[in-house]
Parts: structure tokens; sequence; C-alpha cells
């Protein structure tokens, strides 16, 4: 009797722990939508919280669908609420979201810090994965830690954050169906068994397996090409057939590239670009897209434009909706 009462009292307080920390996230994904961004003291818990997760995580997980797939943020935030007004809030709506939620953008911190609350809060509803900005070399050239310091008044931020980008798995698989890299191939692995086999919590290296699954893009030549951007490789659709063949892969999907449509299929359709901030760096005139696919990944592509001007404001509140966790 004494083991039971034991028992009760033990799932009892992980309840009340749960519903605590539950309703401490729903109160911090409120704040950050109204683009505030959280006290330091809070980000450091939330990166340590989201480490515990993170780490269970294989390299490449599996995402069940129906999920809705999202490409490069960087930092453009008032979009990041244009694209969860279009897609929906989570956990109506499962996401994947491919990398890239810093830098070139004003507003960091604030994407950052919220896709991070909605992995903690939602944690089987929300993927995210690592880009090629999701590193500490990068983040110190293109703006996200001097926004840190800018913010907060110190680079301490900044660092517990990058801290938590080695966590990010590397890459994703649909359903085992649909392969979703931040970048693309390499030619040094050519099934997803072998990426899992990668040591990921590090930086991301200046060559290798991870750095070209963060830095490498499909091109119209055939086989394996230096890459204009100094790292990773270009790939042509040979390579695309080949792994999508070998791997019972319907078509790859990444992120990494600017399209002025906001998507561009390649390949024979092997592989599909998405790129979810429009209007990137606040001037160059793209559309935005993400990607819709039910159960039965049937797919829809929905293209959007940057949130209108006058909601860059106080007066936007998103609602953020909740449902107890039976529901999920």
């Amino acid at each position: 009797n004494l083991l039971r009462e034991v028992e009760e009292l033990s799932i009892r307080w992980w309840e009340t722990m749960e519903a605590s920390l539950a309703k401490e996230l729903d109160e911090q994904i409120a704040s950050v939508m109204d683009c505030k961004f959280l006290k330091e003291e809070e980000v450091v818990r939330l990166c340590e919280r989201t480490k515990e997760i993170l780490q269970a995580d294989q390299n490449v997980p599996n995402v069940a669908a129906p999920v809705t797939v999202v490409g490069d943020i960087h930092g453009q935030f008032y979009d990041l609420l244009e694209l969860f007004r279009i897609g929906g809030d989570a956990p109506e709506t499962n996401y994947l979201f491919m990398g890239d939620y810093v830098d070139r953008g004003y507003y960091s911190v604030e994407c950052v810090t919220l896709v991070v609350l909605l992995k903690l809060r939602y944690p089987h509803r929300v993927t995210i994965l690592r880009g090629n900005h999701e590193s500490r070399q990068i983040t110190q050239v293109y703006g996200f830690y001097d926004e840190c310091v800018r913010k907060y008044g110190s680079a301490n931020v900044w660092k517990v954050f990058t801290d938590l980008f080695d966590y990010l798995p590397l890459a994703a698989t649909i359903d085992k169906q649909l392969f979703c890299p931040h970048g693309g191939l390499s030619p040094s692995f050519d099934t997803v068994a072998q990426m899992q086999q990668l040591e990921r919590f590090q930086e991301i290296p200046h060559e290798g397996p991870i750095c070209d699954l963060m830095w490498s893009d499909p091109d119209d030549r055939y086989g394996w090409g230096i890459s204009p951007r100094g790292a990773g490789y270009t790939f042509g659709q040979d390579i695309t057939e080949t792994y999508n063949h070998e791997n019972g892969v319907q078509f790859i999907v990444r992120a990494h590239q600017l399209i002025m449509e906001g998507f561009q299929w390649q390949h024979g359709d092997g592989v599909l670009t998405l790129f979810s901030a429009p209007n990137y760096c606040y001037r160059c005139g793209n559309q935005a897209a993400i990607m819709q696919l039910d159960e039965n990944l049937n797919k829809s592509i929905l293209q959007f434009d940057p949130a209108p001007k006058h909601t860059h404001g106080a007066e936007t509140k998103p609602k953020v909706k909740s449902l107890p966790d039976y529901f999920l």
C-alpha cells in the first residue's frame, strides 16, 4: 500500500510539473509571438530543456505525415507569423522546419526562440533541423551574433543558442518516402543508414558529409561539381535519381536557395527547393512557399508574400491556440 501511494504521489507530481511547464511555455510563446524576446535566464532554461529532447533524436528522424514543410526563415519574424497565418498554428498543424532560422533579417532572436519554444512545447508535432546558418562561424558574420549582443548586452544568449544548434538533427525523412536535408546530397554517403552513424554533436565542419548536407545544391550539370559557395558540392540529376532509387525516396525536399517563386522543381521532379522568407533581406522581391502534405503524402504548395507593413506593430497580436495533451 505504501509503495502504491508513493507511486501515485510521484505520478501526480510529474503531472503537476508537466502542466506547470506547459503553462509557462504557452505564456512564453504568446509573449514571443508579440515580438518580445525572453529574458536571458529564460533562454538558458529553454535551451537546456530542448537539448534533452534533441539528444534523443536520431541524426535523421522520420516524421509522420500529415506535416507542413518550411524552408529558410532568416530572422524575418513578421513573415514567420504570416506563414503561421497561412499554414496554421502548431499543434493543429504539424511542422518540419529545415533550418536557417537566423541571420540576414532583423529578428533572428525572436524567430529562433519561437521555433525552439514550439519544439519544446509540442515535441511530437514540431521538428526542427539544422541549416548552414545554425553555426558559430556563420552567425558571427551574418547578423545573429551582433543582434544578440545588441538585444541582451552580451554574447551569452548567442553562445547558448549556438551550443543548442549542435544538437539539431542533420536531416529528416517523411514517412520514409521523402528526404529532407537543408542543403543537399554528399559524395560521402549513399544511404540514410550511413547518415545515422555520423557524430553530429559538433560545430558544422568545413568539409565532409555533415557540411555537404548543409551546403550542397542541385545543379543542371551532371555528376558532382565544385560549389561556388566554397562549401559542399553541386549534384546533378543523375546523382539525385540514383539516391532516390536506392533509398526508396519519391523526391528530395530541401531549402537553402533563394527562389523567386518560393519553390522550384528540378531534376525531373526529383528535387523540390522551398524558400520561406518572402522579399528576402527586405529587398529581393521574391515570394515564399511552404509545402503541405496530407496523411497520404498528397502535396499542395502554398505561396505567400511578405507580411503587410502595417502588421509590423503592436496592434497585431496573433492568438496562440493550444490543445490538451490527450488530443495529441
